[in-house]
């Protein structure tokens, strides 16, 4: 059976040369990176020049990048550091954030008694900045966790804006990057971030590994104890191969940015036009949306609801309706309920997401498979 697979928002096809070059590490470069013999000397070498192409491509030192499995352990690390270190007494978010980001306020709220404030987001996914703005004031050490793209709706807050606000106000901001690097130019020196996380996964890397970017200067306690690696910061032998997979990913990402976001932004318009020509009233879920995500509301009965992914999958079609971490639940998504009222929530909800591999001609097997249900 035909495979299409339109869930790159969830995870990433590795691109060949990202491949050819972890074998090379894993077969060549076995030693230790923390051996001080020439064996081990060479595996640490590689560490460090791949966090120097990572910093390179975002712009900012390379000490500042901390390598970690994933942006869900970086993000409970930085979250967790920042109350228990920092002395941060309350956390800005938004209720339409990754669960890595509401689970770990949800649990250090029960923990140590912080305050919790949520932005509010309208209708169109965008987040109230008059009403972030009163949130800020006042005197209490505050630390703001708003995500750049949205990873069920593709909807782009204005990271520049809102770090710019967070620094006036003498707020620490912590950023979920994983939906954007990669994907579009970020310059972490001219931005007011204080920590950005991100999975090699989400763009064209392996999975296992990714990386946090940590402001000089803001000194976090280790996460994980019985090391040296990492600044003392994240203690146990490093995964070579993974690590110089995922700074090849990133430079190739960055390589071919312009071309592939062409291509890209391209296919999510024919596919808009060809559901808009399909199906009457088909809408769009958010406004000025990320290039690679189109979240769309289908005008089929509500009973169609929780097998649409099943019929879809029978026909070799990979989407979603929300996260990968929650696709399969059939309550709805905690991001579109903070949108959507309670008829539209009934409708099927699609999370179509793309990547350079794909093509028109998936588009209409996608298009005519959904007309068939």
């Amino acid at each position: 059976m035909k495979k299409i697979y339109l869930d790159n928002a969830a995870t990433t096809a590795i691109r060949q040369e990202v491949i050819d070059e972890m074998m090379k590490v894993m077969q060549s470069e076995y030693g230790n990176p923390s051996s001080t013999h020439s064996i081990g000397r060479s595996a640490k070498a590689i560490i460090e020049t791949s966090r120097k192409t990572i910093a390179k491509q975002l712009h900012c030192n390379a000490q500042e990048i901390v390598f970690t499995a994933t942006a869900t352990e970086a993000t409970n690390w930085i979250l967790r550091s920042a109350v228990k270190d920092f002395g941060v007494k309350r956390i800005i978010t938004s209720k339409v954030e990754h669960h890595a980001t509401l689970y770990t306020v949800q649990a250090l709220q029960e923990e140590f008694g912080i305050e919790v404030e949520f932005v509010n987001v309208v209708h169109d996914g965008t987040l109230d900045y008059a009403q972030f703005s009163e949130l800020l004031s006042g005197n209490i050490k505050t630390l703001v966790s708003l995500m750049h793209v949205n990873n069920e709706t593709g909807v782009v807050n204005d990271i520049e804006r809102i770090g710019a606000m967070c620094h006036q106000n003498k707020a620490l901001f912590h950023c979920d990057t994983v939906q954007s690097i990669g994907k579009t130019e970020l310059n972490i020196h001219e931005l007011a971030v204080d920590f950005l996380v991100a999975s090699a996964h989400k763009f064209h890397g392996p999975k296992g590994v990714g990386f946090a970017f940590i402001r000089k200067n803001l000194v976090l306690q280790p996460m994980l104890f019985g090391g040296e690696q990492e600044k003392g910061w994240r203690a146990g032998t490093e995964s070579v191969h993974q690590i110089a997979g995922m700074a090849k990913a990133l430079e190739l990402s960055y390589e071919n940015l312009n071309e592939e976001r062409e291509q890209i932004s391209e296919l999510k318009a024919y596919c808009f036009e060809k559901l808009q020509a399909t199906f009457q009233d088909v809408t769009v879920n958010g406004s000025n949306t990320f290039y690679n995500i189109l979240n769309v509301v289908l005008p089929f009965a509500p009973e169609k609801t929780a097998m649409i992914l099943f019929n879809l999958d029978m026909k070799g079609i990979a989407v979603s309706r929300g996260s990968a971490c929650q696709s399969g639940s059939i309550k709805p998504s905690h991001v579109l309920a903070e949108m959507l009222n309670d008829d539209e929530l009934k409708k099927p909800s699609l999370r179509i997401s793309f990547s350079h591999y794909n093509t028109k001609a998936e588009i209409d097997y996608l298009v005519s498979a959904l007309k068939e249900i």
